[in-house]
């Protein structure tokens, strides 16, 4: 599972010392690696000579630290998180390409509970159309099942269905996105921490999103819309709407003072 160049090696230890693990030592001078480790990758990234490798991984894909590029200015980033909006009304344009390609690999980058890397993320576009159509469809029953358990979403779903039946072009819950990600993970703050890494490679990109709650409740609720997803045992983590905004923003949106406790 991990491969060391022991003519690179230099016996430094600090892959032993970063190692989460615990499975690597010094030994004649040389680490070696202890199997059954959880392939994190810290031991690549933090070895002085390039002495480590995973082959199960593209190594291909590994980055030299650049410290030019590495650097964000603090003020900048708080000022984009600060700016950043949930939309929900977007231009009549899909993401080019290599963009969603950069988001979806801030989504993969993003860290998961003991290195699982079983994050998925399914791209709705050609066939968003399709979907949209299966879910609306899901939603007067759903609405009936939630009575008596969650009678306010059921009044809600109720609402929205009605809205769309009498105007179709009027999607309460879509709001004309051209794109949509699923994030499926068997633990929700993996899917979590990779939305949020998604979303601000977006914003960084000039598009935005809007993480759907309703959406996803929806989606959990019906067998038939995991089916069509490919994912019946897998829960979702998050829905996102994704696109380019078809509004300007001027400036931050107020926010109640942080309830921080410092002890």
């Amino acid at each position: 599972m991990i491969v060391i160049d022991r003519e690179k090696c230099i016996g430094c230890g600090l892959c032993v010392k970063d190692c989460p693990a615990n499975k690597l030592k010094v030994e004649d001078g040389k680490a070696v690696y202890t199997p059954e480790c959880i392939q994190c990758g810290h031991c690549v990234a933090v070895c002085p000579r390039a002495a480590v490798s995973i082959p199960e991984y593209d190594m291909d894909d590994v980055e030299e630290y650049d410290a030019d590029t590495f650097t964000v200015d603090p003020d900048n980033l708080l000022h984009s998180l600060k700016f950043r909006r949930s939309i929900r009304n977007y231009q009549d344009r899909h993401i080019e390409e290599e963009k969603l390609e950069k988001i979806l690999e801030a989504g993969r980058y993003a860290p998961t509970a003991k290195n699982s890397q079983s994050t998925r993320f399914i791209v709705l576009e050609k066939e968003l159309g399709t979907f949209r159509d299966l879910l609306w469809e899901q939603v007067p029953d759903l609405a009936d099942k939630m009575k008596e358990t969650a009678p306010h979403y059921a009044m809600l779903f109720k609402f929205m269905y009605r809205r769309r039946k009498k105007n179709p072009e009027d999607d309460p819950l879509f709001f004309n996105a051209p794109t949509c990600v699923l994030i499926a993970a068997d633990n929700p703050l993996d899917g979590g921490l990779a939305a949020a890494g998604m979303e601000h490679m977006a914003v960084a990109e000039g598009a935005g999103v809007l993480y759907s709650g309703y959406i996803q409740r929806i989606i959990e609720a019906s067998p038939a819309l995991k089916e069509w997803l490919g994912i019946p045992d897998t829960a979702v983590a998050c829905f996102m709407l994704l696109g380019y905004p078809a509004v300007t923003y001027r400036r931050t949106a107020p926010r109640k003072t942080a309830d921080v406790e410092r002890r």
